[in-house]
């Protein structure tokens, strides 16, 4: 089983200058905000997940890799490696994690992390692939309220329409957390949703008409190969974070997976979460993994 790790460093200046040439509009700094926490989940695991084979981390320039980091054992991906030239630059994760499949190499089970998500309990093969299925939980929902929700409604749409299935006005969002994807199917999709997807390729940006990694999961939910099984975790998001609550969270745990979603703070109040999260990730996890020189 490998892993696969999208990441961008949103203080990176080449980065930056892409990103305004080519949307014309200023840097979202929360969306592309890095907490300094990818070494965190590069030793969470090595720690907890011992089974995993690789790890790819997928960037979109050479600048983007973090100095510390040992490209011997970190695989590094980028975007042009898998992305079809027209298609870049892009500044839309949405294309970029429709593409995580061809990477070369890349084991049948893999699991797909955003780089704020970490493995802070132990865990085993069974808990992401299990008798030939995936396992990850998923939500039924009608109304489709904001961008994301839209784009998780057009996805399960679509997984619905290629495998001949009847038009509902229900719709399944996986839990967010690591996805589990197999490589083949994925390879399935992508072939028969070819033109759709090379539609979501072509945005530089997120918009309601895009489509998501979920049409992966939901392809295999109603192909037969993935159950519904919530992954033991605990979700956070600092807009409503205490200090204490977030450093418990990282050191004494109440899942196997932790996800710190990220949204718009003061500047004050981003430094003191960071700090804190930093502090108790290197309490956790002290000792240097495989992945950093």
């Amino acid at each position: 089983m490998d892993v696969v790790i999208t990441y961008v460093d949103g203080n990176d200046p080449v980065w930056k200058q892409d990103y305004e040439k080519t949307t014309h509009i200023p840097v979202m700094e929360k969306r592309f905000r890095d907490w300094g926490t990818l070494k965190y989940l590069l030793r969470g695991i090595q720690t907890n997940m011992p089974f995993i084979r690789n790890v790819y981390l997928v960037v979109s320039h050479p600048t983007q890799v973090p100095e510390w980091a040992d490209t011997d054992n970190l695989k590094i991906v980028l975007h042009k490696d898998i992305i079809p030239e027209e298609f870049l630059p892009t500044f839309n994760c949405n294309p970029i994690e429709m593409h995580l499949h061809r990477i070369e190499g890349l084991d049948e089970e893999y699991l797909y992390f955003n780089d704020d998500m970490y493995p802070v309990g132990k865990c085993v093969p069974e808990d992401f692939f299990c008798d030939g299925k995936a396992k990850i939980g998923m939500y039924t929902h009608l109304f489709a309220s904001g961008m994301y929700k839209k784009i998780c409604r057009n996805s399960d749409r679509l997984a619905r329409h290629i495998l001949g299935m009847r038009p509902s006005p229900l719709f399944k969002r996986p839990q967010h957390i690591c996805s589990p994807m197999y490589r083949s199917l994925c390879d399935e999709v992508y072939e028969m949703a070819n033109d759709q997807v090379r539609k979501t390729s072509a945005s530089r940006v997120r918009n309601e008409d895009n489509l998501n990694q979920y049409l992966f999961l939901d392809y295999q939910y109603y192909k037969g190969r993935l159950v519904s099984e919530k992954v033991s975790n605990k979700h956070i998001s600092v807009a409503v974070a205490s200090v204490s609550g977030l450093r418990k969270a990282i050191l004494e745990p109440s899942g196997k997976m932790l996800c710190v979603n990220d949204v718009r703070l003061s500047e004050e109040r981003y430094e003191e979460l960071r700090t804190e999260m930093l502090s108790a990730f290197e309490q956790k996890f002290p000792q240097k993994s495989r992945f950093e020189k």
